[in-house]
């Protein structure tokens, strides 16, 4: 596609925005499609009028790992930190790769994958042994310093992790559940993903009845 978008045209301008994404594999050969940066470059950079070079993701095939997160979080804290944090959840309540028991303090760093998410993440690879058991991914911390955080989930797969999240206790268990603490945080959620949510008529209901200042 070329820059010259529907969303462009309709106003919808990245050409001064900056991107951080949430995370990459570790050991990815540079250009693997399944790498996330590939992905997004795919999927998003190449589809709006975002500079290629606005767009920055952890260093997956970096020789010196600790040095390269650190490195990702100052370049987060030069551009300003992060305005929108865009997320989804996974089947055992992570966001990014913050997989069950992580520090709600942590800040971008190597994670080690459960055998869920590989699983989960399988269906993108020839096979499970080619999903990479590491991950570089932005912290809890990182997260929830954002200053507007969009969760989106959807499918019944999905049903017991924002259960867990949005009504559950706020637990390393379900990193997710971490939320409930930020200030400003948007769950959006189709009838399959919410449907073990108890006070679900509650939530339509309080939506239904927003004041307008409230906005997202």
């Amino acid at each position: 596609m070329t820059n010259s978008l529907p969303g462009h045209q309709q106003g919808l301008d990245f050409s001064r925005t900056t991107g951080f994404a949430l995370d990459e594999y570790v050991g990815l050969p540079a250009g693997h499609p399944e790498s996330y940066r590939e992905v997004i470059r795919r999927e998003f950079t190449n589809r709006v009028n975002i500079a290629a070079g606005n767009v920055h993701g952890p260093d997956g095939t970096a020789g010196d790992i600790p040095a390269a997160c650190e490195a990702y979080e100052h370049a987060i804290a030069v551009a300003g930190g992060v305005d929108l944090q865009l997320l989804g959840v996974g089947t055992d309540g992570h966001i990014g790769f913050n997989e069950p028991g992580s520090s709600f303090a942590s800040r971008t760093r190597i994670k080690s994958l459960i055998e869920q998410t590989r699983r989960d993440n399988a269906r993108l690879f020839d096979r499970l042994a080619d999903v990479p058991h590491h991950v570089l991914t932005q912290g809890l911390g990182t997260i929830m310093a954002a200053r507007h955080v969009i969760l989106l989930a959807t499918g019944a797969q999905k049903a017991k992790a924002v259960r867990d999240f949005v009504e559950g206790p706020v637990a390393a268990i379900c990193p997710a559940s971490i939320l409930q603490f930020h200030p400003h945080a948007t769950v959006l959620l189709d009838e399959a993903a919410a449907s073990g949510l108890k006070l679900a008529d509650f939530y339509r209901h309080t939506y239904e009845n927003k004041p307008g200042w409230q906005g997202l």
